[in-house]
């Protein structure tokens, strides 16, 4: 079936695999969980009594039924913190010791494992005492896998887009979307506000890509065969603001991506920086349909133009 979570977006998962246990003796359900936070610089642990439920449901509608500890990263995760979530949670006796034990070897595990986020929904309580993490979700640090070598061999490429596995080997940052114009730019920042200006002229882009700073002929062709790989894009915006990059490199790029892949779209292009009016020549002497733009305003208002969605 196709798995629709608030975690897959709309259009779901394509479940593959199951894994089945034995039913557990489930007195109440719990939630628990553990998430890198930028306001503390740490670990926040949540815990919550609504388990079983989506949890962004409860953050929306009840947050008051959140209970959060921050970790200060030079001391750990202390034994009051766990009692002061167990009690936060109505535990008593045993399983208070029980949630204290799997809390402090989560957050060890989360650690050592570079995580950037663990949750456990259902956690639950069940009629002997215990606390059982019956289902749970974590999230890994891409930038660390190199020193995690047994979860990247968990890794399974069937569970990931296709394109976005490509882009990854080619050593281009990529993530699909579901708008109609294609997107190329080189910093992430600079990617995120072309993204907007597009939605702010009233359309949706189709990806986020960005090249990064040291893109050659070579990683422009192929960011060009991405886009035009997917049957959605409407019509391509490339916008390079030229620092360590040179313009006239990206429109070497250009030309050649076009010249090697075809052009069946709209294609408008903005260059700023480095060797500017070098790229802009090559652009105009090439005889090829490549509308130039002189900001990014007027390149994502020529782009939507151009596709007939002004």
């Amino acid at each position: 079936m196709q798995l629709i979570t608030h975690q897959t977006g709309p259009e779901g998962q394509k479940v593959r695999r199951l894994y089945i246990e034995s039913g557990a003796d489930i007195d109440k359900e719990l939630y628990l969980g553990f998430v890198v936070d930028r306001e503390t610089g740490g670990v926040v642990v949540m815990a919550s009594t609504e388990g079983g439920m989506d949890i962004e449901e409860v953050a929306d509608k009840t947050p008051e039924l959140i209970h959060k500890v921050a970790v200060d990263p030079l001391t750990g995760l202390a034994g009051f913190q766990t009692r002061q979530l167990a009690f936060a949670l109505g535990l008593e006796g045993k399983a208070v010791r029980s949630f204290g034990k799997l809390v402090t070897a989560v957050y060890t595990a989360f650690v050592e494992k570079d995580m950037s986020l663990c949750e456990i929904n259902p956690l639950v309580l069940t009629g002997a005492g215990t606390i059982v993490a019956l289902d749970g979700k974590m999230n890994f640090d891409d930038n660390a896998l190199y020193r995690q070598k047994d979860i990247e061999a968990l890794r399974d490429s069937a569970e990931e887009d296709a394109i976005e596995l490509e882009a990854k080997d080619a050593g281009l940052s990529y993530v699909n979307l579901d708008g109609n114009i294609g997107c190329m730019v080189n910093g992430a920042g600079l990617a995120m506000a072309t993204m907007d200006i597009i939605k702010h002229y009233g359309a949706e882009p189709a990806n986020f890509l960005d090249v990064g700073g040291g893109a050659t002929a070579e990683t422009v062709t192929k960011a060009f065969k991405l886009i035009t790989a997917d049957s959605r894009v409407e019509g391509i915006f490339i916008n390079i603001f030229g620092g360590i990059m040179k313009c006239d490199v990206i429109a070497a790029g250009v030309i050649a991506a076009v010249k090697e892949v075809g052009l069946k779209v709209p294609l408008v292009v903005r260059l700023e920086g480095t060797n500017v009016k070098e790229g802009k020549r090559i652009l105009s002497e090439s005889d090829l349909a490549i509308i130039a733009a002189d900001s990014m305003a007027d390149g994502a208002e020529k782009i939507i133009a151009a596709i007939g969605k002004a």
